[in-house]
C-alpha cells in the first residue's frame, strides 16, 4: 500500500513540475517574454494570486493562459489530495502496525526481550528468529525499525523507560538480552528489569571490565563482553586452529542444522527409565552422544559416566548430526 501511495506521489510531483515547465516555455515562445518574466507569469498564473501581467498579451497567449489555469488547478488539486492521502494513510498504517505488535506481544509468555538492535542485538535477534523463539526487540531509532519491521517485532522507545519494558511484556518474559552500546544504559535497564521481574534471566552486554561486576550486582545473571570473546577466539585460531574450526562447525545455525541440543530430564519421563544415562541409551536409539550433564544446582559435568544417576530438574547435552538431533526431538516429542 505504501508503494502505491509513493507511486501516486511521484506522479503528482511529476505533473506539477511538467505544468511549470510548460508554462515557462509557453510564455517564453508564445508571448515572447524573457525567461525571468516567463517564469514570473507561470508562477502567478498557476497559483492564481491575481497580479497583473508583465506585458501585453496576444490572442495565443491568452488562450494558453486559460489552458494553464485550468490544468494547474486540476493538477494542484490532485497533488494536494495525494499528499494528504499519503500522510494520513502512513499514520494510519503506523497505528495499525503498532496495534498488531501490541496484540501479538500481549499473547507472549516466557518470551525473550532484546534491548537494542545494534550489532550484538541484531545477531541475537537473528539467532532467536532462526530457532523460532518468540521475542520482541526494543529499539528507539525509527529508521532501523522501518528497515527490519517486516522480519521481526519491534517496540519503539527507550529501554530505560519502564513503560516501554511493560509494553514488551517484561513481567511475563523469561529472558532479557540487554545489548545497548553504553554500559551505564545497560546497568539502568538491568536494575529496572530486575525490580519488575524477579525471575527474569538477564543477559547483559558490557564493554568495560569494570562494568561486569556492577552489572552482576545490579541483577544480571550473565554478562558478556563481545570484544573479549572476539579477541580470545582470534588468539585460539592461532594456537589451535583445527580445534576451534571444529568447534565453529558445531555452531547452531538454526533448528534444522543444529549439532548440539540441551534436553531436560523431564522430557524423557514416562517414555524411558531415567535412573541413569545408561538407561536413556540415546546413542543406540538416535545416534546422539551425551557429552555433558547439568546438575539441578547448575554444576556442569563434562563427558559423564554411563552409570551417572540422573536427578530431577537436571539436563543433558547431546551431540549429533542434524538428522540425529531431529530424530531425538521427534522420538521424545521435544519442542
Amino acid at each position: 500500500m505504501i508503494r502505491l501511495f509513493r507511486s501516486k506521489l511521484y506522479l503528482a510531483l511529476t505533473l506539477v513540475f511538467a505544468i511549470l515547465i510548460t508554462g515557462v516555455m509557453g510564455y517564453r515562445f508564445l508571448g515572447e517574454y524573457s525567461w525571468l518574466n516567463a517564469l514570473y507569469m507561470t508562477i502567478i498564473t498557476v497559483t492564481t494570486v491575481g497580479f497583473s501581467e508583465v506585458g501585453p498579451m496576444n490572442t495565443g497567449t491568452r488562450i494558453f493562459t486559460i489552458f494553464l489555469i485550468i490544468a494547474s488547478v486540476v493538477i494542484f488539486a490532485f497533488a494536494l489530495s495525494v499528499i494528504t492521502e499519503y500522510i494520513l494513510s502512513r499514520n494510519s498504517l503506523d497505528l495499525l502496525k503498532k496495534k498488531k505488535v501490541k496484540n501479538t506481544v500481549d499473547k507472549f509468555n516466557n518470551h525473550v526481550i532484546v534491548c537494542g538492535f545494534g550489532r550484538n542485538g541484531m545477531q541475537a535477534a537473528e539467532r532467536l528468529n532462526s530457532y523460532k523463539k518468540p521475542f520482541v526487540v526494543i529499539e528507539r531509532e525509527r529508521e532501523i525499525i522501518d528497515k527490519y519491521q517486516e522480519e521481526m517485532l519491534f517496540i519503539e522507545g527507550d529501554a530505560n523507560d519502564d513503560e516501554v519494558l511493560n509494553a514488551a511484556g517484561v513481567e511475563r518474559a523469561q529472558y532479557l538480552i540487554v545489548a545497548l552500546p553504553d554500559d551505564a544504559a545497560n546497568l539502568f535497564v538491568v536494575l529496572s528489569a530486575r525490580q519488575m521481574n524477579r525471575d527474569l534471566f538477564i543477559i547483559s552486554r558490557a564493554s568495560l571490565v569494570t562494568s561486569q561486576k556492577k552489572l552482576l550486582l545490579a541483577g544480571a545473571n550473565k554478562v558478556i563482553m563481545p570484544d573479549k570473546i572476539g579477541g580470545d577466539h582470534m588468539a585460539s585460531l592461532v594456537v589451535m586452529p583445527d580445534l576451534i574450526t571444529f568447534m565453529d562447525k558445531l555452531g547452531m545455525e538454526g533448528e534444522h542444522t543444529t549439532n548440539l541440543e540441551e534436553v531436560a530430564i523431564e522430557d524423557f519421563k514416562g517414555q524411558v527409565d531415567c535412573n541413569s544415562l545408561r538407561d536413556l541409551d540415546l546413542r543406540k536409539k538416535t545416534g546422539c552422544t551425551i557429552i555433558g550433564y547439568i546438575e539441578p544446582n547448575g554444576n556442569y559435568i563434562i563427558n559423564p559416566e554411563a552409570d551417572l544417576q540422573l536427578q530431577p530438574k537436571s539436563k543433558v547435552i547431546v551431540l549429533g548430526r542434524p538428522e540425529q538431533i531431529r530424530k531425538l526431538n521427534e522420538m521424545f516429542h521435544i519442542q
